[in-house]
C-alpha cells in the first residue's frame, strides 16, 4: 500500500470562520475565478442556466394540506422565493391563482437575514397553523416560528425556537414534540437532538416535560404523533446509527412499548397496520421485503405477516406510498421504474394491479397522496431525454394530465442506453449512457461520469435541463454509474460496500470507467468524474487509486479526510457508514480509504476541482479545504471554491445554482474537450 501521511498541518483549515483560513479560502476563490469565470463562454452558460432555473412554466409541485395545494417557488423575481397555496380547480389553470402566504425575500430584507426557506410542519387535521423552518443562509440548522395561515402571519408569542438542528413537530393545538439545544449535554456527538420533549404553549422551552432519551453515542431522538383520525397515537424512537434504530408507542398513560423488529428495518404504525420494511432477513423473509401486520395484534406478539413485496436478484423495493384504500407500490427492475396499487381485502390478503405504464429507461415516482383524506395521487413520469409530465388521478378512476413542463434542451441526435460493466470481482454494474447515437460509430468524445455509491442511495433516470444545456448539447455524452453502496439492488448491493468492504464501490466506478473506453464511447484524456458528499469520497478515491482514467474530477461538498470525518459537524452519524476511526480494528482500512492521506507528490493526478461551502454543516467544509492546501503543497493542480452560504447544497439561490454549475462544466469543458489533451497516461 502506498505510505499514507501520518500528521496534518493543515489543521488550521478546519476552523471555518478563522480570518486567515478564510483569507486563504478568498485567494484560492479569485484563482478559481480567475480561470474559470474568465473563459469565453462562462458568462452565456450562467445565463442559459439561470435561465432554466428560473423560467416560469416549470412544474410547480404541490403537497396537499386539506383544501389547499402548497407550493414553495423561486424565480428571477423572487430569489430567496415564496411559499403560497391554491385550490385544486386553481392549480389546474395555466397560471394558477396562487395565494402568497410568506415571501421570503421581503422578511429577509425586513430582518436583514441572510434567510433560506426550510420547509413547513402544517398542524393537522385542522390545517390552520404551521411551524416554519427558516436557514441562515441554507445551513442544517434552523429556527423555528409558528405562523397562522389565516391571517398569513407569525403567531406573537408562538411557538418559537433558535437556530439548532431541531426537529419538532404537532401534538395538537396547544402542544408540541420538540427536541433541540437545551445546552450542554442535550445533543449527541453528531450534533442532533438527544432528548425528545413535550413543551406546552405558553411555558418556557426550558421546562418542556422530558419524555424519551436517547445515548450520547446515538445519531438522535425524536417524536412523532400519528394525527389520522381514529388512530391517534404517539411514537418515540431513537436512531442508534444511520442504519439502525429503536421505534416506542407511547401508551395514553405514559409507558413505553418497543416494536419489536430487527434494529436495522424501518417501521411505522399507518391506520390499523404496522408496516416492516426489511433492511435484514427475519421471520424467514428477505431482506428487502416490505410486510404488513396488524397493529394490535403485533403488539400482542402475534408475528402473522402479509407480504406486499419480495426483491429478487433484479428487482428492489423503491418505496411507497398510501392513499385512503390503497398502497402505491413503486419497485425497480434493472433501476427502472415499475409502479402498482396494492389494495386489501376482506380475506387478508392484497390485490394487485398497475397503476401505470413507465417508458423504458424512465422513472415514475408519487409526488402526494391524501391518506386521511381520498384517493387521490399525483404522479410524477420523466426520462433522461423525456422532460415531466405531472398526473392527478384517483385509484379506480381516469387520471388526468394537470402539469407538462416543456424541453429545456435540444435532444436531437441523442439516445439513451443501459449497459452493465463488470466489476474486478465479477458483479455486473449497470450504467446509463446518454448521449449522441452511437448506431454510426464515430470517434470518442468527452463524456462526464456520475456516481453517489453510499447510504442505500439509488440513482435512477431522471430529467436533467442543467446538464443537458451545459453537457449534453455541447456533444458531451452523460453517464450514471449505479455502483454498490446505493441501494439499486436493495439492502446487499448497499451493504456489500459498507466499512473495510467500501473499495468495492470504488472497483465498480473504475469499471465503468473502463468500459466507457472500451466501448468506444470516450477515452481517459475525454472522461471525467463528478460526485458531491459521499460521492466526493468516490471522487477522492478516483483521484489516488485510479488517476490513470480520468482527464479531471470535480468533487462537490466532500468527504475527503477519513480519520476526523467523525470529529467534525455531523460526521458521527456516519460511522455504521465507513467503521470509527478511533477503533484499532477500523483505523486500518479508514487509513487506506481516505483520500486525503493518500495525496503523493510522485504520482500524477488528473486536474481537480473542489467546491463547498463556508456555510456546509453537515459535511465540513475542511475536508475541501486541507485536500486542497495539500495538493498543491504537493505541486498538483488543483483549484478550490467554497461558496460563503448554501449550506450543504452548496448554494441557497438559482443565482448560486447557475454560478456553480457554470463553473464546474466550464472546468470540465476545457479539460475534456480539447483535441490536444494528451492522455493521462503520458503525463510527466
Amino acid at each position: 500500500m502506498r505510505r499514507v501521511m501520518d500528521d496534518d498541518p493543515y489543521l488550521w483549515l478546519e476552523d471555518v470562520l478563522d480570518e486567515a483560513a478564510l483569507e486563504w479560502v478568498a485567494e484560492r476563490n479569485a484563482e478559481t475565478e480567475a480561470v474559470l469565470a474568465a473563459d469565453a463562454g462562462f458568462a452565456s452558460l450562467k445565463e442559459r442556466l439561470r435561465e432554466v432555473l428560473d423560467a416560469s412554466d416549470r412544474i410547480p409541485y404541490t403537497a396537499r394540506r386539506g383544501a389547499f395545494l402548497y407550493n414553495f417557488w423561486r424565480d428571477a423575481g423572487q430569489v430567496r422565493g415564496v411559499w403560497r397555496r391554491t385550490t385544486l380547480e386553481g392549480y389546474r389553470k395555466e397560471a394558477p391563482d396562487w395565494e402568497v402566504l410568506l415571501d421570503v425575500d421581503a422578511l429577509a430584507a425586513a430582518e436583514g437575514e441572510k434567510w433560506v426557506w426550510a420547509g413547513a410542519r402544517v398542524r393537522h387535521p385542522d390545517c390552520d397553523r404551521a411551524l416554519v423552518r427558516l436557514s441562515r443562509d441554507g445551513g442544517d440548522a434552523v429556527v423555528v416560528r409558528e405562523f397562522d395561515l389565516a391571517t398569513r402571519t407569525f403567531v406573537e408569542d408562538g411557538f418559537q425556537v433558535g437556530e439548532a438542528k431541531t426537529r419538532i413537530g404537532w401534538i395538537d393545538a396547544d402542544h408540541v414534540f420538540i427536541g433541540t439545544d437545551f445546552g450542554p449535554g442535550s445533543l449527541t456527538d453528531s450534533g442532533y437532538p438527544r432528548t425528545v420533549r413535550r413543551w406546552r404553549r405558553g411555558t418556557p422551552l426550558e421546562e418542556a416535560a422530558l419524555v424519551f432519551e436517547a445515548g450520547t453515542a446515538d445519531v438522535s431522538a425524536w417524536g412523532w404523533r400519528d394525527t389520522t383520525p381514529g388512530f391517534e397515537r404517539d411514537f418515540v424512537g431513537r436512531a442508534v446509527d444511520f442504519f439502525r434504530s429503536e421505534l416506542h408507542f407511547l401508551t395514553p398513560d405514559g409507558r413505553l412499548v418497543r416494536i419489536d423488529v430487527p434494529d436495522d428495518a424501518l417501521a411505522y404504525a399507518h391506520r390499523e397496520y404496522l408496516i416492516v420494511t426489511l433492511r435484514s432477513d427475519w421471520l424467514g423473509h428477505p431482506a428487502g421485503s416490505l410486510l404488513a401486520f396488524g397493529f394490535d395484534a403485533f403488539l400482542a406478539g402475534d408475528r402473522t405477516a402479509e407480504v406486499l413485496f419480495t426483491p429478487d436478484e433484479r428487482t428492489a423495493l423503491a418505496g411507497h406510498s398510501w392513499t385512503r384504500h390503497h398502497l402505491i407500490l413503486e419497485t425497480m427492475r434493472d433501476v427502472s421504474t415499475r409502479i402498482e396499487v396494492l389494495t386489501p381485502t376482506t380475506g387478508g390478503t392484497w390485490a394487485r394491479e398497475p397503476l401505470a405504464d413507465v417508458p423504458a429507461l424512465s422513472a415514475v415516482s408519487v409526488v402526494d397522496t391524501t391518506p386521511d383524506l381520498s384517493d387521490e395521487y399525483f404522479l410524477d413520469v420523466s426520462g433522461f431525454l423525456q422532460p415531466s409530465t405531472l398526473y392527478r388521478g384517483q385509484i379506480g378512476a381516469d387520471t388526468e394530465i394537470i402539469k407538462q413542463a416543456p424541453a429545456r434542451f435540444d435532444p436531437t441526435g441523442l439516445t439513451v442506453e443501459q449497459f452493465f460493466a463488470t466489476s474486478r470481482d465479477g458483479t455486473r454494474v449497470p450504467y446509463f449512457v446518454i448521449g449522441p447515437d452511437r448506431s454510426t460509430p464515430g470517434r470518442p468524445g468527452p463524456a462526464l461520469l456520475y456516481g453517489y455509491g453510499g447510504f442505500e442511495v439509488s440513482l435512477t433516470p431522471f430529467y436533467g435541463a442543467v446538464t443537458g444545456r451545459a453537457w449534453l448539447e455541447r456533444g458531451g455524452t452523460y453517464v450514471i454509474a449505479n455502483i454498490r453502496g446505493g441501494g439499486e439492488y436493495g439492502p446487499e448491493w448497499h451493504r456489500s460496500a459498507l466499512g473495510a468492504d467500501r473499495p468495492r464501490a470504488f472497483e465498480d466506478f473504475a469499471a465503468v470507467a473502463a468500459d466507457l473506453v472500451e466501448r468506444g464511447i470516450t477515452t481517459p484524456a475525454m472522461l471525467g468524474a463528478a460526485g458531491g458528499s459521499n460521492g466526493g469520497l468516490l471522487m477522492g478515491a478516483m483521484l489516488t487509486r485510479h488517476p490513470e482514467l480520468f482527464g479531471a474530477i470535480v468533487a462537490q461538498v466532500p468527504l475527503l479526510d477519513m480519520l476526523r470525518f467523525h470529529k467534525l459537524l455531523a460526521g458521527a452519524s456516519w460511522i455504521a457508514e465507513y467503521g470509527n476511526p478511533d477503533l484499532e480494528a477500523d483505523r486500518p482500512h479508514l487509513r487506506a480509504l481516505s483520500p486525503y492521506h493518500r495525496l503523493t507528490a510522485d504520482r500524477s493526478y488528473p486536474p481537480v476541482l473542489l467546491m463547498t461551502s463556508t456555510r456546509d454543516d453537515r459535511v465540513h467544509p475542511g475536508h475541501a479545504r486541507k485536500t486542497a492546501a495539500r495538493l498543491r503543497d504537493l505541486g498538483h493542480q488543483v483549484l478550490l471554491y467554497e461558496n460563503t452560504g448554501g449550506g450543504h447544497a452548496g448554494a441557497s439561490d438559482n443565482e448560486q445554482v447557475a454560478h456553480n454549475n457554470a463553473l464546474v462544466h466550464t472546468f470540465l469543458w476545457q479539460h475534456l474537450a480539447r483535441p490536444e489533451r494528451q492522455d493521462p497516461a503520458q503525463r510527466p
